[in-house]
């Protein structure tokens, strides 16, 4: 079995020295984040004081990497706008999920790394947003 260390390890290599990444390369990232974060709840997933919490931060890494697939085929600017809103609010979600299980579990390095991960993400999409909106034409 992949360790949640491997998913975020390749996470980290696909942004170059620029920052910038290509649509194919950040959805390759969030479906790792997803992997990741599903591999990292799975021992949580039974536990009377986290079970929800980890169900819903697996359900939410992995809308955001379902959302994002969506926002790259979005038919209209208007809807790719629309689509990383749900994708950045997912993002966000994930931020609280995984920040709640820490508090509750206590640290943990897959925790933390995922939860870094998704805060970064988060930055990455809400920054997303304010360009496209920005570029909108009237």
């Amino acid at each position: 079995m992949v360790s949640v260390q491997f998913f975020i390890a390749l996470m980290a290599q696909e942004v170059r020295r620029d920052g910038t990444m290509t649509s194919a390369e950040l959805r390759e990232r969030t479906r790792r984040f997803a992997v990741a974060v599903a591999l990292a709840m799975k021992p949580l997933r039974s536990r009377p004081s986290a079970g929800h919490a980890a169900d819903q931060a697996a359900r939410a890494s992995a809308s955001v990497a379902a959302n994002y697939r969506a926002t790259c085929i979005a038919q209209s600017r208007a809807a790719f706008i629309a689509k990383l809103a749900v994708v950045l609010e997912e993002a966000d979600e994930t931020v609280y999920w995984l920040g709640y299980l820490e508090d509750v579990e206590g640290p943990a390095e897959s925790l933390a790394a995922s939860l870094q991960e998704a805060r970064e993400l988060s930055r990455i999409f809400a920054a997303s947003r304010r360009t496209a909106k920005r570029q909108r034409p009237r």
